[in-house]
């Protein structure tokens, strides 16, 4: 399964590990996933999604109805 989050579509990046001489060799940057159970009134049944932490504070914040909602519209979730 690759390193992607479900509702914000972030993925790994690239850069470079640089040393003290300036030699430059390739690396990932990963994404911080979490798998985490999430309730959902409107449609009253639990969903399990593997997201960044960096989602998990936006739907602390908005709430998961909203989240989903702009996710739909995004085209990242069906």
């Amino acid at each position: 399964m690759s390193r992607v989050c479900e509702l914000t579509g972030k993925r790994a990046m690239v850069g470079n590990n640089v040393s003290h001489a300036m030699n430059k060799t390739k690396r990932k940057f990963s994404v911080n996933l979490v798998k985490k159970r999430f309730y959902i009134p409107e449609e009253d049944r639990w969903v399990t999604l593997r997201i960044s932490t960096s989602a998990l504070k936006t739907i602390n914040k908005n709430g998961i109805a909203a989240v989903l909602k702009e996710a739909k519209a995004n085209g990242l979730v069906k």
